[in-house]
This record gives C-alpha cells, structure tokens and sequence, in this order.
C-alpha cells in the first residue's frame, strides 16, 4: 500500500473515531478531549501503534494549521466591546492569575534544578485554561451571581494573555540556549515577538478590508482558509510564533472590518476535524520511556501549577477588590486546561527538539489529570462560594 492511501485511510479512520469518542463524550459526561487524548495514546507506539510512520510528519502541519485557526478565534473575540463587557476588573484579574502562574512554574522549575529551557516552556504552558470546561459546568449547576459572572469573563480572554506570556518564555527560552551577548540574545527574542505581531498586523489589514466582499457582510470558506493556512506557513517560514500571529491577526481583522457582520463564520464550521486529528495525534506521540523518565517533573509541574493558579486568584482578586474568601476559589476554577496548552507543547517542543518527548509527555498528562479533575473543582468553587441553585 502506498503513502497516500495509508495516509487517507488514517485520516479517515481518525474522523470516524472522533465521531464514536464525541458520541461517549455526551453520553459519559467525560471531557471530549481527554478522550480524543486518550485515543491517541491507544493508537500510539505505547498502546496498539496503528499509525503509519507518515503520521510523525504531517502532526506539525495539522497542528499549525488547528491552532491558528483557534489563535484567530481568540483574537476575535479581543474587542473593545468585549473588554467593556467583560470589564477592567475582568482584565485585571486575567492577566494578573496568568503572570503568577507563569512565575510559580518556572521560577519552582528551576528551583528544583530544571533545565532553565524546559522551566520557562512549561511555565507559558501551565497559564493556558480551557474555557469550554469553565462555561459548560458553570451553565450545567445554574450558577448564578458576581463570582459567576467575573470568573465567565476571565476564561474568555485570559487565553491571550496567556499566549502572549508563552511567547515571552519562549524567546526568552531561545535566547538562554543560544550563544551570543546579553544584548544580542535580547534583541533576537524581541524580534520573534515583534516578528509575529507585525506579520499579525500585516495579514489582519488586508484580511479585514478584502474579506466578505464576494458574499457581502460574511467572509467564505476559501476567504478563511487562505487567511489560515497564510498565516501558518509564513510563520513557521518567518519562524515566528505563529500562535501569537494569528491572536494578533484575529484582533486586527475584527477590529478594523466595519462591513463584517459577523467575522470568519466559517472557521468555527471547519476546525472541527483538523483539532481532533491534532488532538489524537498528541496523545500518539506520547513515549512509555520519556513517560517514564517525565515522572518526578510531571509530579512538580502539577502541583506548581495547582499553587500558581491559587495565588494568582488571591492576588488578582485583592486587586480588583473582590470577596477576600473567593480568591483562591478563582484559582481552582481556573484549573481546566485543553487544546492551547497542547498546542504550546507542539511548539515548545519544535523549538526545543531534544527536549520534545518530555515536554510532551508532561504536558499531554498533565492535561489529561487537569481535563477530568478540572470541572469538578470548578463545581466545588461554585459551591463554596454559594452561587450554585
């Protein structure tokens, strides 16, 4: 059998299973993607290795292509309308829980001897949440009041600011293993973070101006796609982030498209089956020895993570004045955590190939205890602070 039907025959065989796995998903009550996860680890070289060798290469473009398409829709949804909705106090505590969180992770990472690259990757990674899990059990239990309502709007942006700060690591990250002054090292992890807004800016104007003029008011299928998949190649050909590159070109073509009615319609419509090739796909490439050996680093990473998310909502709640006693209760409700923090590992791991299997295996498992634990904590949160019918 040759490459192309062993290639189209894995795909296809991925969709049909993630139709079996969504349909468990309703019927269980079990995070879809945890599922889609735990699939992948079952088709993978620790479970029934069922994928081809091809699989290896095309995870990277798949993943690229998913997650501009999901930077994009966060990006959309960074408006001034929404920021006035959502509220200073939103913002606040948004960013604040993310930049704690990041600190806690790498600064306790290489507390305990960490190398400084694999700390600073997992510290961007633990700030990423999943704000599916957060809206679904709050709608679920009818949660109703302030801490309700502040802690909906925090999961609808802090994503970005969380994005943002990853790249911050990571060129940081990019500068430490290089070899050059202090200066030299700066300026080059400046450049890949301005690198990826102006390519952002760049794509954004004329996405904005040119789209939804042949269907008037809603940009087509071909109108989103091309805005994805240029975005992606350029970046990974810039090498740049091209996670933050679609964040910015997200914001951008909202932001200035006045004859939109509704921004890229159509990538919400197409999204679907490239996140549950990815999300497979990264469950596959988990190893039993990198596994093994990620055992004492996965053990820190989960617990650093779990005292960064509580005190940043301390924190954060301090400073927007919020009830003392619900502080650290925005932390814990915080705690679900899905597609972007696998989507940061894909990258962390790119950038840093000889770290790649344990920044994957952490990342992929960590994911998998913070995805089925997550909602229930964000359960018990509504409870303690008495918002729940």
């Amino acid at each position: 059998m040759d490459s192309a039907a062993r290639g189209l025959i894995v795909v296809g065989g991925l969709l049909v299973a993630g139709l079996a796995v969504d349909a468990l998903a309703r019927r269980t009550r079990l995070p879809r993607i945890s599922l889609l996860v735990a699939l992948g680890v079952l088709v993978g070289p620790i479970g029934f290795d069922l994928l081809t060798e091809d699989a290896e290469q095309w995870f990277p473009t798949i993943a690229a292509v998913a997650l501009v398409m999901v930077g994009f829709l966060l990006g959309g949804e960074f408006t001034p309308a929404n920021l006035r909705d959502h509220g200073r106090p939103v913002v606040i505590l948004a960013f604040t829980q993310a930049l704690i969180t990041a600190l806690v992770v790498s600064a306790g990472l290489l507390g305990l001897g960490v190398e400084a690259v694999v700390a600073l990757a997992l510290g961007g990674i633990a700030t990423a949440t999943d704000p599916v899990a957060v809206a679904d059990e709050v709608g679920e239990t009818g949660a109703v009041g302030p801490f309700n309502r502040t802690l909906l709007g925090v999961v609808a942006v802090d994503d970005v600011f969380g994005i943002g700060l990853f790249t911050i690591l990571m060129a940081t990250g990019v500068a430490l293993s290089g070899v050059g002054s202090p200066a030299v090292l700066a300026g080059e992890a400046l450049q890949t973070i301005l690198g990826a807004v102006l390519l952002g800016v760049l794509l954004g104007v004329p996405v904005a101006y040119l789209s939804g003029r042949v269907r008037p008011g809603t940009p087509t299928l071909e109108e989103a796609l091309g805005a994805v998949l240029l975005c992606a190649g350029l970046a990974l050909w810039l090498e740049v982030s091209f996670l933050l590159a679609a964040v910015v070109m997200g914001a951008v073509a909202t932001n200035v498209a006045k004859h939109h009615v509704r921004t890229f319609p159509e990538i919400q419509n197409i999204e679907a089956p490239f996140l549950v090739v990815f999300f497979v796909l990264a469950g596959a490439s988990v190893s039993s020895v990198a596994l093994a050996a990620a055992g004492g680093l996965l053990g820190a990473y989960l617990a650093l993570r779990v005292g960064g998310k509580l005190l940043g909502g301390v924190i954060g709640s301090r400073l927007i004045g919020a009830n003392p006693r619900t502080g650290g209760w925005f932390g814990a409700a915080l705690l679900p955590q899905a597609g972007v923090a696998l989507g940061m590992a894909l990258i962390a791991s790119e950038q840093f190939p000889t770290h790649a299997d344990t920044l994957l295996s952490v990342t992929i498992v960590a994911t998998l205890v913070f995805e089925l634990a997550g909602p229930v904590l964000v359960r018990i949160a509504l409870h303690k602070v008495g918002e729940m019918e």
